[in-house]
């Protein structure tokens, strides 16, 4: 797999009615993403409400997408879960389905020490069927994989990369000391993934993505090629819609712009709600700006 630049966590749409998979829905944000220049899909994710989706539409959405991509760029899926039996098993879950990697998040809530983290994804890499890609997401798992364990995983053939979320460039530099031909280093984190990319980081793994592809792809090569001008002036750009989505929780405020575009329904699945009406305003303000809408008064 070549892992570079901007790789979409995609949101998954769901039909109001039935609260189903609506992967007519999923076609077009994916066929949408290849066509702006997204180099890999996260399908599955945290983004794309994997927790609540049931076993069998884990397997549906993730095949779906592999058919729908048909080898035109990687296709990581989410599997990480609260235990290692688990995990293994989604992971397998997402191989039979025909995923590229797995994007394995540290265990929320649970807590593990650093020797469990490391045995963690040891199990996973050699049990669970596809390449592993670490992600470390403390603001959400209250877990945070630390750099002297990712440099002890990262020699592991089954492992692949990780997923840094955390903002401070003191990690990312960490990180960065660790990366090699088999070992890749994205941003996790929007805001910051310029000077990520910048200092050496291979790319983001990106929610403003969903909304913004193209330009987040164009960020992500001005960075890696060195030319500081113009990716801060992407990064400038973005950064109304960096505020946006952090509004409220991941994905809330995705799904609300995805369906001012005309993708999908804004309908997520409880405990999540759709986005609450006094940041409507600021969300069409940025479309606007962005140039993703005719007028900020339009898709009330």
């Amino acid at each position: 797999m070549n892992l570079s630049g901007s790789i979409c966590a995609v949101a998954t749409p769901f039909g109001v009615a039935e609260d189903a998979l609506d992967l007519e829905a999923m076609g077009r944000l994916i066929e949408h993403q290849l066509q702006a220049g997204t180099r890999g899909l996260v399908i599955a994710g945290s983004t794309g409400e994997g927790a609540a989706l049931e076993g069998e539409e884990f397997s549906e959405l993730v095949g779906f997408a592999v058919r729908k991509v048909a080898g035109r760029v990687p296709v990581l899926a989410g599997t990480g879960m609260q235990s290692t039996r688990k995990t293994i098993a989604q992971t397998r879950l997402a191989a039979a389905a025909g995923a590229d990697a797995a994007l394995v998040v540290t265990p929320a809530y649970v807590r593990p020490t650093q020797d469990g983290l490391y045995r963690h994804y040891v199990e996973v890499a050699e049990k669970g069927g596809l390449p592993v890609m670490l992600y470390n997401v403390p603001s959400r798992s209250a877990c945070d994989l630390l750099p002297v364990t990712v440099a002890r995983l990262c020699t592991h053939p089954g492992v692949i990369g990780i997923k840094e979320a955390r903002p401070e460039a003191e990690r990312m530099n960490d990180l960065l000391a660790l990366k090699s031909a088999d070992f890749c280093i994205f941003s996790g984190d929007d805001p910051t993934c310029a000077r990520a990319i910048a200092a050496g980081a291979d790319g983001v793994i990106s929610v403003a993505a969903n909304v913004a592809p193209a330009a987040m792809q164009g960020l992500c090569l001005a960075a890696a090629d060195g030319r500081g001008e113009d990716a801060a002036n992407a990064d400038r750009a973005l950064q109304g819609l960096y505020d946006l989505l952090g509004v409220e929780p991941n994905p809330i405020p995705v799904k609300w712009c995805l369906e001012q575009l005309g993708f999908c329904a804004n309908h997520l699945r409880l405990p999540l709600v759709p986005l609450s009406a006094a940041y409507h305003a600021q969300g069409k303000r940025v479309l606007f700006e962005l140039g993703l809408i005719q007028s900020a008064q339009a898709h009330a």
